[in-house]
């Protein structure tokens, strides 16, 4: 077993390597909100402390700490292809079989697929992580009433805690659903209170930031799933698409002859599933959990005056506005399902249909290979952007940074064009404003940064920004186009970046998220960690190496 072990792992890193292909060269892949940089420093950006809304928290701290021990850019390889190695493995040990191509099918099945293309070309790694582990949190909700149960839930959903509030709640709201339906309430206490605990990083500065979370139903409709294929919005979210940003889906998907046979394989994998996928534990709570998902996923598509009417309830709703994210559950069924089938297929001694079945996924959407076919590819940042932070990191006298454009996004020549969410924040290791406020079919997202807010009608007067506390400001695209009127010293000009000194700033105000309850949830958060994984050595099965062989023909 430890052989074929091997080769599993071997075989799904292979399958990773296929798929990020350039973008594992040297420097960083920048895509929407894939944001990496070189040398990373602990700010109070990195936790969430400086009043903005903290999805980036705490996977931006953990690659940070990673950062500290190898480079960055190496840190966001490993990640990447952590995600898939995670999500081939997880899957693959849901699937009651000893046999090895019908684990590879499923594990390749929930790696490959539309939803895993659009996310990363998305550049949601974040989202990704917790995806990956999906399968692992399935079993162990499933297991809540057993021995260590509790122990083994929050080792589960570490990676979706990693990756946020995003990833937290799709697989919180999961592994309750599969928790109600195997083991009814007290199970279902635990996986409230597991990932109460594991969002406490998030959770607390998001709610003692000034004003509190933002209130904006209006954005339901912008980030609700969309048709990309020919059967509709329900149809797209069927086969595991269906993202709400047109630019993200791969390219050649969604034409009438790969969606048809890639949603039969879907349809097929279903029926295996409930077909021949009787004897786990979790086998029924996942099936109900995969139905949640696809209603919530299409809820803001076909009831959208009911979503904003939960986020006009409460704001913390707003994590539904992004749908298709909740298919994430479907997928794992649909995986375990080819899996069951290649699985009847080696047994009926069609070998040949069991490794057709490994192939089909990269068969039918061959564009998420080398990068999604040459799309993340790995940049470097350009030195004028080094210079600039030795300049601003550099001077001792305090003071905020502006950047413009005033936009959140940017398209870098040096990035291929490709868009990209502003680096300069994460880039710089002082306080940096830009416009979070998001553009999307000619409709804007009201910005939630309150610093944001006030400075937007004063970007274009150095005295008004002096006023205000900033110190700097960065052009980073368009340089020759802007430039704040008045007293300002040009003290960097690149064809990349230009950067303007503003004498004489006011201190900025503090008006960010107190320190001492955000240090004492990271506390809390540390110590659950431990005390899941603080068990004997006999006892520890963390999923990624327990899972590999199954208990029995009832439980993975």
């Amino acid at each position: 077993m430890r052989e074929r072990t091997r080769h599993l792992v071997a075989a799904l890193t292979g399958l990773g390597l296929v798929a990020l292909g350039p973008g594992l060269a040297p420097g960083f892949v920048l895509s929407y909100d894939m944001v990496f940089v070189p040398d990373p420093a602990f700010t109070r950006l990195t936790f969430g402390l400086t009043g903005i809304v903290p999805r980036h928290v705490p996977s931006d701290a953990v690659v940070t700490a990673l950062a500290t021990v190898i480079p960055a850019d190496a840190v966001q390889k490993l990640v990447l292809l952590a995600i898939f190695v995670m999500a081939c493995t997880a899957a693959a040990s849901l699937v009651p079989s000893e046999r090895m191509a019908p684990r590879l099918a499923a594990g390749v099945c929930y790696a490959w697929n539309p939803f895993v293309a659009e996310r990363l070309l998305l550049g949601q790694w974040a989202l990704l992580l917790g995806y990956a582990a999906l399968p692992w949190a399935v079993a162990a909700a499933a297991r809540t009433d057993e021995p260590g149960g509790g122990r083994r839930l929050v080792r589960a959903l570490i990676p979706a805690a990693i990756g946020g509030f995003a990833a937290l709640a799709v697989s919180g709201l999961t592994a309750l659903v599969v928790a109600l339906v195997t083991v009814r309430g007290r199970g279902a206490v635990k996986v409230v209170g597991a990932a109460a605990v594991l969002s406490l990083p998030w959770l607390v500065p998001g709610l003692l930031r000034p004003g509190g979370l933002p209130l904006d139903d209006t954005a339901v409709d912008l980030f609700a799933a969309r048709a990309d294929t020919p059967f509709g919005t329900l149809g797209s979210l069927l086969a595991l698409g269906g993202v709400w940003n047109g630019e993200t889906v791969p390219s050649g998907y969604g034409t009438p002859v790969i969606a048809s046979l890639w949603l039969i394989v879907v349809i097929g994998a279903l029926a295996a599933y409930w077909a021949w996928c009787r004897e786990p534990a979790w086998r029924r709570g996942a099936a109900v959990a995969a139905g949640v998902g696809f209603a919530v996923a299409a809820l803001g598509a076909v009831a959208a005056p009911v979503l904003e009417g939960l986020v006009g309830l409460w704001p913390g709703f707003a994590v539904l506005r992004d749908g298709q994210q909740f298919v994430a559950p479907l997928a794992v069924v649909v995986a375990v399902g080819l899996g069951t089938a290649a699985d009847r297929a080696a047994a009926a001694r069609l070998p040949g249909v069991a490794l057709a079945a490994v192939a089909v996924p990269v068969f039918l959407l061959p564009t998420l290979a080398w990068g999604a076919a040459g799309d993340l590819r790995a940049v470097r940042y350009p030195d004028d952007w080094a210079r600039a932070r030795r300049i601003v990191d550099g001077d001792p006298a305090k003071g905020d940074v502006l950047v413009l454009p005033w936009a959140a996004y940017r398209s870098y020549p040096w990035n291929h064009g490709r868009r990209v969410l502003d680096p300069l924040p994460r880039y710089l290791h002082r306080r940096v404003v830009v416009n979070d406020a998001v553009t999307v079919g000619g409709t804007t997202v009201a910005p939630e940064d309150p610093k944001a807010v006030r400075l937007a009608p004063a970007t274009t007067s150095a005295a008004a920004l002096r006023d205000a506390g900033v110190r700097y400001v960065v052009v980073d695209a368009e340089t020759a186009a802007h430039r704040p009127a008045g007293e300002v010293r040009e003290v960097l000009r690149g064809r990349d970046l230009v950067v303007y000194r503003i004498d004489g700033s006011a201190a900025p105000p503090g008006d960010g998220v107190p320190v001492a309850p955000a240090v004492a949830a990271w506390a809390v958060t540390g110590l659950a960690v431990a005390w899941s994984i603080g068990v004997p050595r006999a006892t520890l099965s963390l999923p990624l190496l327990g899972s590999i062989k199954p208990r029995s023909r009832r439980t993975p």
